[in-house]
């Protein structure tokens, strides 16, 4: 459409303003219609993984081979750094597979993501992004797994990837219904505001992952905006990590904008 070619080149005015590389996906999805900026190219997921992870968690649940009310007993062995509160309790206490990914999400703990990797199969996780068609999703390594980086395994996305998944659970046919559901109960209760909101107003509704490393940083999410619903996805990298966020936050208000004067 006409008016997304003009909307392109004022978002590629404020890429050209900063020195990374930034990959959007924009989809309408009350029209069924879009655009993509470098939506198609391989980057570094960060936690943004973490959407397929879920997603094999659903399926799994859905096919009756595991109850999300099943509990796992955190140990000391499965502590990690990074993202997340599990680290900081002691061991000994049992979460459901729930509440796990909850906080796998919503805080986008690493300690839960690792278990729920651990209990899935990473070759699982990665059959189901073969089979729901992303292109370049893929879970190499767990989380904080800083020797597997340097042997050169990773986790990557793109950020049309990223928008399908969202389209999948709006629509109700990520897994099934309740799947569907489920996960965007889960993205809807986000608590890191810091991207895709950033100049939004404060009671924005929006269901969203994000993710980030040193120098990247990755956001995802459905927005609602009075009648109005749309998927935005940015992934940021090569610079510094409060320029990817201002940039993301930019971008995403230009968006809102432009919606809102629909």
């Amino acid at each position: 459409m006409e008016k997304y070619t003009e909307w392109e080149k004022e978002i590629n005015e404020i890429i050209s303003q900063v020195e990374g590389e930034v990959c959007i996906n924009f989809y309408d999805l009350d029209k069924n219609d879009g655009f993509s900026i470098n939506g198609d190219k391989k980057v570094l997921s960060a936690s943004m993984i973490k959407l397929l992870i879920l997603a094999e968690l659903m399926k799994k649940n859905s096919e009756n081979k595991l109850s999300l009310s099943d509990t796992i007993m955190i140990k000391d062995f499965m502590k990690i750094g990074g993202d997340g509160v599990l680290k900081e309790l002691n061991s000994g206490h049992h979460f459901t597979l729930k509440e796990l990914a909850t906080l796998m999400i919503i805080v986008s703990d690493n300690q839960a993501t690792n278990v729920l990797i651990d209990f899935l199969g990473m070759e699982n996780i990665n059959q189901l992004g073969r089979e729901l068609g992303l292109k370049e999703t893929f879970l190499g390594r767990k989380m904080m797994d800083t020797e597997a980086r340097k042997n050169g395994y990773d986790n990557y996305t793109c950020a049309d990837d990223i928008s399908l998944l969202l389209k999948l659970i709006y629509q109700e046919k990520l897994i099934n219904k309740k799947a569907s559901q489920l996960m965007l109960d889960i993205l809807l209760r986000q608590q890191q505001r810091e991207r895709l909101q950033r100049y939004l107003p404060s009671d924005i509704k929006i269901a969203h992952k994000c993710g980030d490393l040193d120098n990247l940083e990755n956001d995802g999410g459905i927005i609602w905006l009075g009648d109005k619903t749309y998927i935005l996805v940015i992934l940021t990298n090569g610079m510094s990590n409060l320029q990817c966020k201002q940039t993301i936050g930019k971008i995403s208000k230009f968006i809102f904008g432009k919606m809102e004067e629909q």
